[in-house]
C-alpha cells in the first residue's frame, strides 16, 4: 500500500454504496476516508432499535441467543457484553501465510460502508474508530484460511474486529507487526468494548470476497489492455495482417467487448511498415492462426466476463450485509444475504478468461520460437542456434503457468463444505475462488510479460522493417531496461524486468502515449 497522494479527496462513506473505483483507492493507495452525517445519524437510529430488542424478553438472534448451531441458547443480559468479544475472540482463527495489506484494507472499507447503513445495529463509535484506524494505517493481521464465504468471511472479518477490541496482532502505516492495543495508543485511539450484536455485526459480511473482486477488477481491467499491445507485437513480429480485425467484419458478431478489442489492435498497428511489407500480390498469406486471428474474440469475451463481473460488484457494494439485520420499521430479522454465492460465481468465472488469455499468449510465444511457423524469424530467436537457446525456455516458463492457470481455473464455488453441527450446511467458498483469482492474474501477468519480450526481440530481428508507432513505443521502453537481442544471457531478471513493466501498466502507457487511451 503506498501513501495517501496530496490532492486526494477525502472519500465519504455514507448510506449508499462506495464506488469499485473508491475502494480500490483506499486498498492501494491510502485514501482517507470520513462518515457523513446522515449514515451517523442511521446508525445511531438502528442502535436504539436493537437496545428495544435486547430488552424485551422475545428471544432475537445475534442479540440474546448464542450463534450458528447454538442459536438456540437464550443469553442472559449479564452475559451479553461476554457473548460478543467470545464470539470474536472465537471467530478470529485464520491460519497459513498473511493475507496481503491491500486485501484487508478493502475488508476494513467495506464492512464500514455496510455498518454506515444504519441496517447492523452497532454504535456510531464502533464505526468512527474502524475509519480511524483505517486513516492511521493500522491493519490486522489476517492469515489466508479460515472463510467458508457462508455467513460472509467470518474468520477474516474476525481479526478485524479483534483488533478494534485492542487484541490481536497488527501492522502499523509503516508495516511493523505489534500488538494491537500498542498500535491503538500510538495513533491516539482507545480499543472499544463491545455491546449487544456489533461483534456480530462486525464479522458477518462478504467483504474479504468483495475486496478482492474490486482489486481483481482493476487488475484485469489493465492486463486485457496488456494482452491487446502484446497481440499486436506478436501479430507484427510473424509477419501477419490486421485485415481479420476490420470493423465491419468485427461487426458481424456484434459483443461489446470483442468490438473493443479489435478496435484497440487496429490502433496499436497502425502505421506498422512490417505489416505493409507484405500485402503485396505475391503475398501467400490468406489468414493467420487462431491465436494471431482470434485475439479479439478472446480478449473480448474476456472483457464481457469482467464487465458481468463488474455489475455484480456493484450491486454488492449496494448491499447491507448483515445478519441479522435492523429494518427501517424496527424489525430485527434473520436472513441469508450473507451468502457468498453471487461473489464466489463470477470469481470463479473470471479464472477462466484468465487462463484462456494466458494460454493464447502462450501460443504466439511458441510460434515466433518455431522456425517452421515464425516466418523466417532464427530458431528460439537464438543468436547462434545451438550455442545459444534464446527465448527456448522463456517459453517453458510461460507453459509451466499456463498449466498452473487452468488448474485454478477448476471452480472453487461448487465445492460446498458443511459446517456449524450442520446449522451452516451449504457455503459457498467464495474466498477461495477470490484467493485463487488473486494468483491466476499473477500468472497471466508473467505470461503476458514473456510474450512481449519474446515479440520485442523478434520485432528487433525484423530490421530494417520498422514496428508501428505504438508498439515501437513499448519496445522502446523495454529497452531501458532489457539490452537488445544478443548472445544468451541471465534471463531470469530480464522477465522480472518486463513483469514489473507490465504490472505497473508502464509498457501499455508508452503505447498509450502514441494510440490515445485505449478502452
Amino acid at each position: 500500500m503506498g501513501a495517501a497522494r496530496a490532492g486526494d479527496p477525502l472519500i465519504e462513506v455514507g448510506t449508499g454504496p462506495l464506488a469499485l473505483t473508491q475502494v480500490v483507492a483506499v486498498a492501494r493507495r491510502g485514501a482517507l476516508v470520513g462518515l457523513t452525517a446522515d449514515a451517523l445519524a442511521a446508525m445511531a437510529a438502528a442502535r436504539t432499535m436493537v437496545e428495544e430488542q435486547a430488552a424485551r424478553s422475545t428471544p432475537v438472534y445475534g442479540i440474546s441467543t448464542g450463534f450458528g448451531a447454538l442459536a438456540t441458547r437464550h443469553i442472559d443480559p449479564a452475559q451479553r457484553v461476554r457473548l460478543q468479544i467470545s464470539l470474536v475472540r472465537s471467530h478470529a482463527a485464520t491460519s497459513g501465510a498473511e493475507v496481503e495489506r491491500e486485501v484487508v484494507r478493502a475488508m476494513m472499507l467495506l464492512r464500514l460502508s455496510t455498518l454506515a447503513t444504519g441496517h447492523t445495529g452497532v454504535r456510531p463509535r464502533i464505526a468512527l474508530t474502524l475509519a480511524s484506524m483505517i486513516n492511521a494505517g493500522i491493519t490486522p493481521v489476517v492469515r489466508e484460511y479460515g472463510s467458508l464465504g457462508c455467513s460472509g468471511d467470518l474468520a477474516p472479518l474476525a481479526h478485524c474486529a479483534l483488533a478494534l477490541t485492542g487484541e490481536g496482532d497488527v501492522r502499523d502505516a509503516a508495516g511493523a507487526v505489534l500488538p494491537a492495543a500498542a498500535a491503538l495508543e500510538s495513533a491516539g485511539l482507545r480499543p472499544v468494548e463491545l455491546a449487544a450484536k456489533e461483534g456480530l455485526a462486525l464479522i458477518n459480511g462478504t467483504d474479504g470476497m468483495l475486496g478482492m473482486l474490486a482489486l481483481a477488477a482493476e487488475d484485469l481491467g489493465l492486463l486485457l489492455r496488456t494482452a491487446d499491445l502484446a497481440a499486436a507485437m506478436s501479430v507484427e513480429a510473424l509477419l501477419g495482417t490486421d485485415r481479420a480485425f476490420a470493423a465491419d467484419l468485427q461487426a458481424l458478431r456484434p459483443h461489446p467487448g470483442q468490438a473493443v478489442s479489435a478496435a484497440n489492435l487496429r490502433a496499436l498497428l497502425s502505421g506498422s511498415m512490417i505489416m505493409e511489407s507484405h500485402r503485396g500480390p505475391d503475398c501467400n498469406r490468406v489468414q493467420d492462426a487462431y491465436s494471431m486471428r482470434c485475439a479479439p474474440q478472446v480478449a473480448g469475451a474476456a472483457r464481457d466476463t469482467l464487465a458481468h463481473a463488474v455489475a455484480v460488484a456493484e450491486r454488492e457494494l449496494a448491499a447491507a450485509v448483515d445478519n441479522p439485520v435492523v429494518l427501517a420499521d424496527g424489525r430485527v430479522e434473520s436472513n441469508g444475504n450473507f451468502h457468498g454465492a453471487p461473489l464466489a460465481y463470477v470469481l470463479d468465472f473470471l479464472a477462466v478468461p484468465v487462463a484462456d488469455l494466458a494460454s493464447m499468449s502462450e501460443r504466439r510465444t511458441d510460434r515466433m520460437l518455431d522456425r517452421a511457423r515464425s516466418a523466417g524469424l532464427p530458431p528460439f530467436l537464438a543468436e547462434d542456434p545451438g550455442v545459444d537457446s534464446g527465448m527456448m525456455i522463456a517459453q517453458y516458463t510461460q507453459a509451466s503457468i499456463v498449466a498452473e492457470l487452468k488448474r485454478l481455473a477448476a471452480p472453487a464455488s461448487v465445492d460446498s463444505l458443511p459446517s456449524s453441527g450442520m446449522q451452516e450446511d451449504h457455503v459457498s467458498l467464495g474466498w477461495n475462488a477470490a484467493r485463487k483469482l488473486r494468483r491466476a492474474l499473477d500468472g497471466l501477468t508473467r505470461v503476458l510479460a514473456v510474450e512481449i519480450l519474446t515479440a520485442a526481440r523478434a520485432l528487433d530481428l525484423r530490421a530494417p522493417l520498422r514496428a508501428a508507432p505504438a508498439t515501437a513505443a513499448a519496445v522502446a521502453l523495454l529497452r531501458t531496461r532489457v539490452p537488445p537481442p544478443g548472445p544468451d544471457r541471465f534471463l531470469a531478471p530480464e522477465i522480472e524486468s518486463a513483469v514489473r513493466l507490465v504490472r505497473r501498466g508502464a509498457l501499455l502507457e508508452a503505447a498509450e502515449a502514441v494510440t490515445g487511451p485505449l478502452p
